[in-house]
């Protein structure tokens, strides 16, 4: 029996999240602009954004960020271009708990949340030379659609970002 509980995050661990993610989040690669990133998560509160945590021994240890987004229309398939897209937000694991799955799994739990409310496109971004984004983002069967110059968010490596897709089964 695995040692990690999945749940969905409840509003009062919004603090919880947001320290987990200042104290494990960044890294050369991860752009988290403060203002922003206390807005998004501020949106569990208001029900627009959800996220899936693991806990262990009664301490949140990774989050997956998810909503409903229209900032991916460009990339939707012909006749879905106006169709509400997923969208994941922020993955963060704490470093004592790397390399468990917890990312692939939470992401494949915000996916399954994203399905189920009726969000048949999901995308998600990282810094093009993230490789350890890069291999949750594989697992979690996302593919990578574009990458491009994005030096605002990238001041490091390719200073690109990539962006994934993953696309319903039917």
């Amino acid at each position: 029996m695995s040692r990690y509980v999945t749940q969905a995050a409840a509003p009062e661990q919004i603090g919880e999240i947001l320290a987990l993610i200042r104290e494990h989040g960044p890294n050369p690669w991860n752009y988290l602009p403060e203002v922003e990133l206390a807005t998004h998560l501020a949106g569990i509160r208001r029900g627009r954004t959800q996220a899936m945590i693991a806990v262990a021994d009664g301490a949140i240890v990774a989050v997956v960020t998810f909503e409903p987004s229209d900032a991916f229309h460009r990339y939707q398939p012909a006749g879905r271009e106006i169709a509400w897209q997923g969208h994941v937000g922020e993955a963060v694991v704490h470093r004592a708990h790397r390399g468990q799955g917890l990312g692939s799994r939470l992401l494949t739990a915000a996916v399954a949340r994203m399905r189920a409310m009726g969000l048949r496109e999901i995308y998600i971004e990282r810094h093009e030379d993230n490789e350890g984004s890069a291999g949750m983002m594989r697992k979690a069967g996302f593919e990578v659609i574009d990458v491009y110059d994005d030096p605002r968010r990238r001041v490091v490596g390719s200073g690109r970002t990539s962006v994934s897709r993953l696309l319903a089964l039917d």
